[in-house]
């Protein structure tokens, strides 16, 4: 059985998330976004909605659970008892990054691999920090999230 990780805040998810994880189900029999719980990093959402915005997003894709985590990715994966690692590239500057921490990973735990899923054309732009500017001037949103995340969004900047 294949299983690997999909690692990111998804503060909040976008369709760009949503379409790597859908894809990336039909690669591999299972599936796991780790939801990173990070108490440095200031987040929009707070980790227990984040996970229910998940949760509503992908309750239709059979062989997706969700965990979070905090700490090193090579020790997540090790508790996971996996060693494949999924990350989506936009453009080819955030290949620069992922290379980097591929290489990171790699020094850490030599078995981690890393699958790299380029996101679909229509969404090369798309990042959570871009959403969340334009929902925050009450911008045009639901092309570019989720229903869930799109009505969070709302919620949050009335």
């Amino acid at each position: 059985m294949r299983k690997a990780i999909y690692p990111g805040s998804f503060d909040p998810i976008t369709n760009g998330h949503l379409d790597i994880i859908a894809r990336a189900a039909k690669i591999f029999d299972e599936i796991i976004v780790a939801v990173l719980h990070n108490d440095d990093k200031h987040h929009l959402f707070p980790i227990e909605e984040r996970l229910r915005i998940l949760q509503e997003t992908l309750a239709h894709i059979p062989n997706v659970s969700l965990r979070t985590f905090n700490g090193l990715l090579v020790d997540f994966a090790a508790e996971c008892g996996t060693n494949l690692v999924i990350r989506g590239l936009r453009m080819v500057s955030d290949f620069d990054y992922e290379f980097q921490m591929t290489l990171t990973n790699r020094q850490l735990k030599s078995d981690l691999e890393t699958v790299f899923l380029m996101t679909d054309a229509v969404y090369s732009f798309l990042s959570s920090s871009v959403v969340r500017q334009i929902a925050g001037y009450h911008g045009k949103i639901e092309h570019l999230v989720p229903p869930a995340s799109a009505l969070a969004l709302r919620q949050k900047f009335a």
